[in-house]
């Protein structure tokens, strides 16, 4: 390279100040919302560790970490049976989720049948309603056919307003997928169930994790629909059975606190087990909106 080349492509120094100004900036800026967001994440697992007369008088660090908490939330909340029944009702929903937005998104995306954009759009209309304002009705429903109080009932009522969502961001990934490797499917004598699950599915991997991760971490922290559609204590799962640790006058937070660290442990599992096909598919979904 010679001389005047160098000299071409070299950038000014000013612009060089002024990118690494700017770079500056966007560091500090993302350095200040990681923690504000990580910082009631930190103050719970602090809290669950500290004496319970000093949670709100005493350091943010404490002085001498307890962790007889954990086991007396253990006790108190009936953990074991309650995160059985929350693996149970999210591990349920889940399957019921992703066949649906699986199978559904598909159709909607590749298939051509009578009235897909009608069906499309009143699908995506019900994500517009108020999870508060469907209490009453679900409630009649599942009383009607015999599935209120029932696990059964409350894995029913998840999978169906939860999989619009789906289905949407689903249809989006399958719409990236060339049409021409689905007709060399087709052509080799691959039935529809064979294309999708042979062909299909593996490149729509991100968007499945993508799936997983958003609704596994909706259903594991709900809270309305099962505390409404579940009146047995024991057939409820984790959030109604944590949420009875909040008194009227008093509250044991470092109980609760503890309860709360053991609780969201499974979400931090299985983000960190699929971290990256959550980021490839937010990556492929921004893409293709």
């Amino acid at each position: 390279m010679t001389v005047e080349a160098q000299i071409v492509t070299r950038p000014h120094p000013a612009r060089r100040k002024r990118i690494s100004l700017l770079r500056m900036l966007a560091f500090i800026t993302l350095l200040v919302i990681a923690l504000v967001t990580v910082y009631p994440f930190v103050w719970m697992v602090l809290t669950s560790l500290r004496d319970r007369t000093t949670v709100f008088t005493g350091p943010f660090i404490p002085e001498q970490f307890i962790f007889t908490n954990y086991p007396q939330a253990f006790v108190a909340t009936q953990f074991a049976a309650h995160f059985l029944n929350t693996l149970l009702i999210a591990g349920g929903s889940m399957v019921g989720i992703l066949f649906l937005s699986t199978t559904a998104g598909y159709a909607f995306a590749k298939l051509n049948f009578p009235f897909k954009n009608i069906i499309y759009v009143m699908l995506l209309s019900t994500m517009a309603m108020p999870a508060a304002s469907l209490i009453i009705p679900l409630y009649l429903q599942l009383k009607s056919i015999g599935l209120l109080n029932s696990q059964f009932g409350l894995i029913l009522v998840y999978v169906g307003s939860m999989s619009p969502f789906s289905i949407f961001l689903m249809r989006s990934f399958y719409e990236t997928v060339p049409n021409e490797l689905i007709e060399a499917a087709r052509m080799d004598g691959s039935s529809e169930w064979g294309t999708l699950y042979r062909v299909v599915l593996p490149l729509v991997r991100p968007g499945i994790g993508t799936v997983v991760i958003l609704q596994f971490l909706a259903l594991w922290n709900e809270f309305l629909y099962a505390t409404v559609l579940l009146q047995s204590a024991d057939k409820q799962p984790l959030q109604p059975a944590i949420f009875n640790l909040i008194g009227q006058y008093s509250t044991n937070w470092t109980l609760l606190a503890a309860s709360l660290t053991m609780a969201i442990a499974p979400i931090v599992i299985v983000y960190v087990n699929m971290q990256k096909q959550f980021v490839s598919g937010l990556t492929q979904g921004a893409l293709k909106w």
